[in-house]
Formats: structure tokens, sequence, C-alpha cells
């Protein structure tokens, strides 16, 4: 069963851009590589045909993941987006209980995290604990290293 993934105008233009590169300009420097390859001669022992068939195979998978992605990706329009809840694409400010620290944080669809500017993906532990949450809701959640931190969301936004 195919997993859906919202994602906005800007996303979706993304990996539609992505497929382009690969398809376009990669897929042309493979079959290069391939060629030049093939002209070197005796093909069962030509190391560098065996590595430009791989490369090939490995940009085939990822053009068809892009585009199983892409089909399963819908459309959502941010200034549709409700604030009475955690969603995808709202910015939260949460307070760590156990620590006292602030930590604001924007949850988008995985392709898009970016910690250093605090985007999180939708499937990260904390998104998944503040998904449904309303403002002044206390949250326990299992990090992977099995620690639980409790947080309290304080605010939410688009």
């Amino acid at each position: 069963m195919a997993i859906i993934e919202y994602n906005t105008k800007k996303g979706i233009k993304k990996i539609i851009n992505k497929i382009k590169q690969l398809e376009t300009i990669e897929r042309k420097k493979i079959i290069k590589a391939i060629s030049e390859a093939r002209d070197k001669g005796d093909l069962s022992e030509n190391s560098e045909y065996d590595a430009a068939k791989e490369a090939q195979k490995i940009l085939e998978l990822k053009i068809f993941n892009l585009k199983l992605k892409l089909s399963n990706t819908r459309l959502i329009e941010i200034s549709k987006i409700s604030t009475s809840q955690v969603s995808i694409f709202t910015k939260v400010k949460i307070k760590n209980i156990d620590n006292g620290n602030y930590q604001n944080y924007t949850l988008v669809p995985e392709s898009e995290s970016n910690i250093k500017k605090n985007k999180i993906s939708i499937n990260s532990p904390i998104a998944i604990g503040l998904i449904g949450k309303k403002i002044g809701d206390i949250i326990s959640i299992k990090l992977p290293n099995n620690k639980i931190i409790n947080l309290k969301l304080i605010k939410i936004k688009i």
C-alpha cells in the first residue's frame, strides 16, 4: 500500500525538477560512460562498463522512486491549514518541561526536513507525538535512544 504524502506546490515542483534533472542530465552522463566503456573492447572483463551499468541501475531506481513518490503526493494549500491543532506545515513552539528550554519547529514532509532550519520530518518522533495536539497539551515522547522527553505545546501557527 502506497504512503500518501502531502506537499506544497513548491515541494511538488522540487520533486518534478529532480526527476527532470535525473532523466536528462544524469541519464546522458551514464549513457556516455557506458558507450565509452563499451568502446574499450571485451565487456566480460571491463570494470568501467560494469560500474557504468551499475550506476545506470541505481539512477533508474532513483527515477522510479521519485515518480512513485510524486504519484502518491497530494497538494496541500498552506493557507487552508488550521492552527487549532498541530498538522503538517504548522510551526510550533514547545517547552521542554524537563529542562525549561523552548524550541520552535516546522513540521514538513521528509524530503524537506532540515534540522539546521528547525524543519523536522512529519515522521520524526517529536512530530509524531505532536500531530493532533492543541495548545497547552503535555506530550511525552520516546526518542530513538529510549529517552523520554516531556513537552508542553505553547504555540501553533502557519
